[in-house]
């Protein structure tokens, strides 16, 4: 029946229809995984990890970011190794999107706010 289907989630696993968010997020961590085989530090590696991640804004096929990185990384990595890394990486965004949401939706404090000694995060 139609109205038994559940709403897909990033934790639904592979095959399904990744938002942009989940895209981004697993494009961010392809591009600071590219920028460590380039030999990239700091900001050069902030910005390069940046630049992948906004690179499939351009289309939605993921085709762009893997050519990208085939391309940047010739010779250090297959072609095979870039989509199995993009695969774990997508894989790891949903993870910790719906760790994020779970939280959120718990009312937990982001970890970057100060916490007060009985724990409530109203610190300032």
């Amino acid at each position: 029946m139609l109205f038994d289907r559940k709403p897909k989630t990033p934790a639904d696993g592979p095959g399904g229809d990744d938002g942009p968010e989940v895209k981004r997020r697993r494009d961010r961590m392809a591009g600071l995984w590219a920028a460590e085989l380039l030999g990239l530090i700091g900001k050069t590696a902030h910005d390069y990890a940046h630049e992948v991640a906004h690179a499939h804004e351009q289309t939605e096929d993921d085709e762009h970011v893997v050519g990208r990185l085939a391309k940047d990384l010739h010779g250090k990595v297959s072609v095979h190794e870039i989509r199995e890394k993009l695969a774990h990486f997508v894989a790891e965004a949903r993870r910790q999107l719906l760790h994020e949401r779970k939280r959120s939706a718990d009312g937990d404090v982001p970890d970057d706010k100060p916490r007060t000694s009985d724990g409530s995060g109203d610190a300032d």
